[in-house]
């Protein structure tokens, strides 16, 4: 007879709360968007392929930070584009971007809908680094959240995956410790045990989510009592992966689903007790219908299930090439499940590594390739590797990367006499004199760091392959000089270093391309040399005049309508206004007094005194400060007529109709009776 079983769904399973409120605030806006206007979000919005897909189908179009270039350019105000940050948040120097073309009023509408734990961390990393001060970050180098988090700090950064990697970390002061809203609870305590032993004064903020805590606190305690757990999540979504990783410490089966059509067939007739969890980012109804599928799953549930595994079973032989679903990683060994009565085991040390990150290239629920090399069906596993699969599927890429001309990119692991390795399998040989560095330079040097190269030679056959990394530094450079003036244009702004004086202006690097202020740009003063106002390694803020991409030569300028005196002048006074002014230059037919820093204006010999007077210098001196009247503007050519005397006559009337009144006034008092 068949076992009873229950089905218990964790309370704290899905939509969190910042999740949930990007949600609908886009639902929301798509409801009520008018016509004309479209919808698109910075990256996607959540890590949950079914939402996407649903935006997706409502018109919603996906940006990512990387294609800012193109989105400026595509912006219309007459057909605004809102833009909806996404819940990990972004980078601060892609907000800074688009804060800047929403103000423009290009038709740029944000709505920044990252999670408020994230902006937390935000600002903690803001606050609490500086140069001297470097900061670490648990959790996933490559996840969009961590990209946002670093982009704030103000010194070094290092981004660790688990507490094993901090041991060859050495800190030259103490850090600020942060962790990923989504990170794994038991690893984080790892992290800070790690740091209040070895660094104690480091600054350390519990910044896992609280929801993503209790969630995983809540999915353990399940999993402790259930025979059978199901994680329902997206395999990108690293809370769910997190969230897996804690069940599987605790129940002896666990499946990671996205939806209900990753459920198995059938379940174990063990199972008298199944839970389900969830990661932050799945549905309400997504769960809703994996329980209803679990239900269908235990009511129609065969008989024998032993006789129908054996039925479904696969006979494997050494040499066989087979694919399979990873089910657990430790730090020896990856389960694979192959469909077959033996578990498959890969060593970890034969875990594919993305060569920039040098983090597993795989996680748990991907399918992977491996060669079988033994089957035991006493011990009941199968025995995997990945060495000949991945140096077959290494040497295409080179080949390829060879044909197009791709620059490539990985770590050095070696040197020798003649050069240096990159890579582990199909290792890629670059010559010293490929290597970018000086002829007797020590190769040792670039051991350990990551390096740009393109391969100029495969050898198929023996698995060889020869690249340089000099070729590759030029390949770049030349890119980005092409990139570069693609997209100069007039106006555009940029910070750069003065590099040069020269007696006729001051040459900027703007970024590996040099632009030229010429004296006359550099201010609105009149300057005789550059050194006067600009020196050697200042960073100056200037815009591109004009420019000629044939002949290399940028034109710049630091002049803009915000800074010009005459602007400033003209939006503080008007004709008839009193100003303070200072004497600057005296003449014979009158003073130049200075109204604004690089703006004077004429006071004529007639304007100085209320009477005739022959020379100015008998009344004024330079630096002399006055009160004078504007009297005066002459917007066509830029000038100002100032006048003292108009000050001295108003203020003689004044004087002079004051003393009347009082006549008028004591002849109109009664005298008083004696």
């Amino acid at each position: 007879m068949e076992a009873t079983r229950e089905i218990q769904v964790a309370s704290l399973a899905g939509f969190c709360f910042g999740v949930k409120r990007a949600v609908d605030c886009l639902n929301a806006l798509l409801a009520e968007k008018k016509e004309g206007e479209s919808v698109a979000t910075l990256g996607q919005l959540i890590h949950n392929r079914h939402v996407i897909a649903d935006f997706s189908a409502k018109g919603v179009q996906v940006w990512e930070e990387d294609d800012l270039d193109r989105l400026a350019e595509s912006l219309c105000p007459e057909h605004p584009l809102h833009l909806f940050i996404r819940t990990h948040g972004a980078r601060r120097e892609t907000l800074e971007r688009l804060e800047q073309l929403a103000a423009k009023g290009r038709g740029l509408i944000l709505h920044d809908v990252t999670c408020p734990f994230v902006r937390k961390i935000h600002t903690i990393v803001s606050e609490h680094t500086d140069s001297e001060t470097p900061l670490v970050v648990y959790g996933k180098p490559e996840h969009p959240e961590v990209a946002g988090i670093v982009s704030y700090a103000k010194g070094e950064v290092f981004v660790v995956s688990d507490a094993a990697s901090l041991g060859a970390t050495r800190f030259s002061r103490p850090p600020c410790v942060v962790a990923q809203t989504t990170s794994s609870l038991d690893e984080w305590k790892k992290v800070k045990a790690f740091f209040e032993n070895h660094c104690t004064k480091a600054k350390i903020f519990d910044t896992i989510c609280s929801v993503t805590e209790q969630r995983q606190k809540e999915a353990e305690a399940l999993a402790c009592r259930c025979d059978c757990m199901v994680v329902v999540g997206g395999a990108s979504s690293a809370n769910t992966r997190s969230l897996c990783r804690t069940v599987e410490e605790h129940c002896p089966l666990v499946y990671f689903v996205e939806d209900s059509d990753g459920l198995p067939a059938c379940l174990p007739r063990h199972c008298s007790l199944i839970g389900i969890t969830a990661g932050a980012s799945t549905p309400r109804y997504i769960i809703e219908e994996v329980k209803v599928k679990m239900s269908e799953i235990k009511e129609n549930m065969e008989e024998n299930f032993a006789e129908m595994l054996e039925g479904t079973l696969k006979t494997l032989n050494t040499g066989d090439i087979v694919k399979g679903v990873i089910t657990s990683i430790t730090s020896t060994e990856i389960h694979v499940d192959l469909s077959t009565k033996g578990t498959g085991i890969l060593p970890a040390d034969e875990m594919p590594i993305d060569p920039v990150t040098g983090q597993p290239a795989f996680k748990v629920g991907d399918e992977i390739e491996a060669s079988v090399v033994r089957v035991s069906d006493v011990e009941g596993v199968v025995g995997l590797s990945r060495k000949k699969i991945e140096r077959k599927n290494r040497m295409g890429e080179l080949v390829t990367a060879k044909e197009e001309g791709t620059i490539l990119s990985g770590k050095v692991t070696g040197a020798t006499k003649g050069g240096v390795i990159i890579g582990g399998n199909c290792r890629v040989f670059v010559p010293a004199s490929r290597t970018g560095l000086a002829k007797e330079a020590d190769l040792s040097q670039l051991v350990g760091t990551v390096q740009e190269y393109v391969i100029i030679d495969v050898e198929e056959g023996r698995g060889q392959a020869v690249g340089s990394i000099r070729d590759a530094a030029r390949k770049r450079r030349k890119q980005e000089k092409a990139a570069f003036w693609d997209t100069l244009t007039v106006g555009q702004k940029f910070e750069g270093k003065v590099k040069s004086l020269t007696s006729y202006g001051a040459f900027v690097d703007l970024g590996g391309t040099d632009g030229m202020v010429h004296i006359t740009e550099l201010s609105w003063a009149h300057l005789r040399k550059p050194e006067e106002v600009v020196a050697v390694g200042d960073t100056l803020t200037v815009y591109v005049k004009s420019f000629d991409r044939e002949k290399e030569r940028i034109s710049l300028t630091c002049k803009t309508p915000d800074n010009n005196p005459w602007n400033i002048f003209m939006s503080q006074f008007k004709e008839g206004d009193v100003a303070t002014v200072k004497i600057v230059n005296i003449t014979s037919y009158g003073a130049f007094a200075e109204v604004l820093p690089h703006l004077d204006g004429l006071i004529h010999i007639s304007q100085i005194a209320d009477k005739k007077i022959e020379n100015p210098a008998d009344y004024l001196t330079v630096g002399q400060e006055v009160e004078a009247k504007i009297i005066g503007i002459d917007t066509e050519h830029e000038k100002i007529s100032l006048s003292i005397r108009a000050l001295l006559e108003n203020g003689e009337e004044a004087e002079e109709t004051g003393d009347a009144t009082g006549s008028a006034e004591a002849a109109d008092t009664p005298a008083e009776e004696g």
